[in-house]
């Protein structure tokens, strides 16, 4: 049977002829639109409905619509396009197809593409240049159920013995470099729902103003009017006031057909349709975006699923983030987040990053900003401080294996706290700033979760968690999950928080402290008070934290966005050491999360009790997750444990909660020795290799006093930035 143009055949009804030009060279709309008399271009797969979703759009809008097909193609070659194709074969027809759409030129109109145009890359580059390209990006699935009503079984490019869900697969690649802006299109929607769609993604496009940020301690009637977009926060991090970044009207919200598109979708696919939907495409483009998502999440990952969702016992999931190259899921975001700081730089100075770390972050970012390549690398340096005696020693090894090129570990005689508290301390001190400004020309920022860039990323996992439960047939969507985050700097709960408002059903979001437990008493009490409480080194000191920054991005959102209330709270909390919120706040507080603390025994038993069940192993932060769930979740729903860490960078503890006598001092026969005792999850690859290739290396010991860290950000940009080449 010979090709078929899909295009040609399909079913148009109620199609927009534009008679007044019979056999036009150019369209020009006398009216004028935001887009700045650009035209709208129509792009995706054969039976997308390009045609009719454009009559829509552009009835919509007042403007002329144009078919390539009929008024381009048709018009050109005299003749249907369908016997064009007979007449010339497969190949030669995308070459005369991609000349003719080289000649086209329109202003101001909506254009509908036919399905094959993006195949020809002179002429896509020639038409984007008059427009934005909108992609219809329609389920493979519901393209084949319409190609097949119109008794279409083959399209342009199709070979034989290639299926059309493979030739489907093929065109994503094309539709996916020239794309401006994405419409995801649910299962089953409508062409209405679908131009509906297109309709407001134009106009989120013309209107970037609207996507802008705010400081949780931002006084809205006294605020200034400078616009603060996704790039300047990626770069300033923490707020001129003290404050954290916020999206200013929240996060989109997605409906359940959309959601449901993405349980199909691989994890990169999945984090690129989620941050296309959080980032203006003017700030990041979606090819650049695509390029990033697909750099961060892929083979530096030791599992293709990226963040898998597996079954523990009963009605509880473990969602293992520990597969990134640090065995954390700090990896999730900090394996993006360079990227997008280095996309976001102005060119003329250099920046170095400045983190204090209570174990995991340290390592991830220090992997994340050393895998910048070329001028990158050179002119973004970043320093990670870490208390001595804080973290584990296979955590201390994986920092301290960073000491070449743009990423330094430093460990401070102190606790996290302190290191949080100085690098702070250097962001809030103009005359420092200033100083490393005109004598380096480097300026300081921060990869701690205070900056958006780490939290949005974690958003994707916790949607991921879900959509990995509707693909499983675990629940239906719609149906609720509780998840179960062991936190202390409640970033991670925070961005749990985010994936529900923009529509992910989570009903709880379970807080899980260690002996700490500054979180759990400020939820169950509405106070926070720091006053002479000590900070207890724990089994699980990724959570050895009393000072919880993104503590503040949460009261925001349970006030409504009262940044008067939160600068009056956190300002008392910095000279005080305490505050207690308002009762009716409390009583928000507690409908969004429950929180609850483990006893170092409990963790221990937790971890023995679940390898004598199933012989899955947990490390010291998912065991204090399990025994919270176990307290307070009913079981009335599925429950996600967030599996921060693979036990192995806590072997020590481990080896303790099993009862494992003889314990190795090596850490790499450490590693092996526990490998063999777990059934699962397996050895973690990249956390052996370090340890194998650092040894035990001499490091930089600070002592507690802010000048001294000041000496060693000084000296990290001299051999940074000054050395001469």
């Amino acid at each position: 049977m010979g090709l078929l143009n899909v295009s040609q055949l399909a079913v148009r009804t109620a199609r927009c002829y534009l008679s007044p030009f019979s056999a036009p060279k150019s369209w020009i709309s006398t009216r004028t639109i935001a887009l700045g008399g650009k035209n709208i271009l129509l792009m995706g797969p054969p039976g997308a409905g390009k045609t009719t979703v454009g009559r829509i759009v552009a009835h919509r809008l007042g403007l002329p619509v144009i078919d390539v097909d009929d008024d381009v193609l048709e018009t050109t070659w005299k003749m249907p396009v369908a016997a064009k194709l007979a007449s010339v074969g497969g190949q030669r027809f995308l070459q005369e197809e991609g000349q003719a759409l080289c000649n086209f030129s329109a202003s101001g109109c909506v254009v509908s593409l036919t399905g094959s145009n993006p195949l020809h890359a002179e002429a896509m580059q020639h038409v984007r240049e008059t427009g934005l390209v909108i992609y219809l990006d329609v389920d493979s699935e519901d393209i084949i159920q319409r190609l097949t009503r119109m008794k279409v079984n083959r399209i342009v490019g199709q070979e034989a013995g290639v299926s059309m869900r493979d030739i489907l697969q093929y065109r994503k690649q094309f539709y996916d470099k020239w794309l401006d802006v994405r419409v995801l299109c649910g299962t089953g929607d409508t062409v209405e729902e679908v131009a509906e769609k297109v309709l407001k993604a134009v106009e989120r496009y013309q209107n970037h103003a609207a996507e802008t940020f705010v400081s949780t301690r931002c006084d809205t009637v006294g605020s200034s009017n400078k616009k603060t977009y996704f790039s300047d926060v990626v770069i300033e991090g923490l707020a001129t006031d003290g404050g954290l970044y916020v999206p200013k009207n929240g996060f989109p919200k997605i409906d359940a057909r959309e959601w449901l598109r993405l349980a199909d979708m691989s994890y990169p696919e999945r984090a690129l349709v989620l941050l296309e939907k959080c980032i203006h495409p003017l700030d990041i483009c979606a090819l650049d975006l695509r390029t990033m998502v697909f750099k961060a999440y892929g083979s530096n990952f030791s599992c293709e699923a990226v963040a898998p969702v597996k079954h523990l016992n009963h009605n509880q999931y473990v969602q293992e983030l520990f597969h990134g190259p640090t065995a954390s899921f700090k990896d999730l975001a900090l394996q993006l987040m360079p990227q997008l700081f280095a996309y976001c730089l102005p060119p003329m100075c250099n920046y170095l990053i400045l983190v204090a770390t209570s174990g995991d972050t340290g390592s991830a970012v220090l992997s994340g900003f050393s895998r910048l390549g070329g001028t990158d690398r050179h002119r973004i340096g970043v320093q990670v401080f870490f208390p001595e005696e804080g973290v584990s020693e296979i955590q201390k090894l994986q920092m301290i294996s960073y000491r070449e090129g743009n990423a330094r570990a430093v460990s401070v005689l102190s606790d996290f706290d302190f290191c949080q508290r100085t690098i702070k301390r250097m962001f809030g001190e103009s005359g420092l700033t200033g100083h490393l400004a005109v004598e380096y020309g480097t300026v300081l920022s921060t990869a701690n979760s205070i900056n958006w860039a780490r939290l949005l990323p974690q958003v994707v996992y916790h949607s991921s968690a879900y959509l990995d439960l509707c693909r499983d047939g675990v629940v239906k969507f719609g149906e609720p999950i509780d998840v179960c985050i062991p936190t202390g700097n409640f970033g991670n709960a925070m961005s749990a928080v985010y994936a529900k408002q923009m529509g992910i059903p989570i009903r709880k979001v379970i807080c899980a402290s260690n002996h700490n437990r500054i979180i759990t008493d400020f939820i169950t009490t509405g106070e926070y008070d720091l006053r002479g409480r000590p900070l207890m080194l724990s089994h699980s000191p990724a959570i050895d934290i009393l000072k919880s920054s993104n503590l503040e991005r949460f009261i925001y959102h349970v006030s409504g966005g009262d940044g008067r209330l939160v600068k009056d709270l956190f300002t008392r909390l910095d000279g005080r050491q305490h505050f207690l919120v308002p009762e009716h706040l409390l009583g928000r507080i507690q409908q969004e999360v429950l929180a609850g603390w483990c006893s170092e025994d409990d963790c221990l038993g937790a971890i023995r009790s679940i390898h004598a069940q199933t012989g899955y192993v947990m490390d010291t932060h998912t065991a204090v997750a399990k025994v919270v769930a176990d307290r307070l979740q009913d079981g009335s729903c599925p429950v996600v444990l967030c599996s921060t860490a693979h036990y192995g960078k806590f072997a020590p503890a481990v080896f303790n909660a099993l009862q494992i006598q003889n314990i190795p001092e090596d850490p790499v026969e450490q590693l092996r020795t526990l490998g063999s005792t777990a059934s699962r999850p397996e050895m973690h690859r990249d956390v052996m290799k370090c340890l194998k290739e650092s040894g035990r290396r001499a490091h930089t010991v600070c002592q507690a006093e802010y000048g001294v860290l000041v000496e060693e950000v000084e000296s990290m940009i001299h051999d940074s930035f000054l050395k001469v080449m």
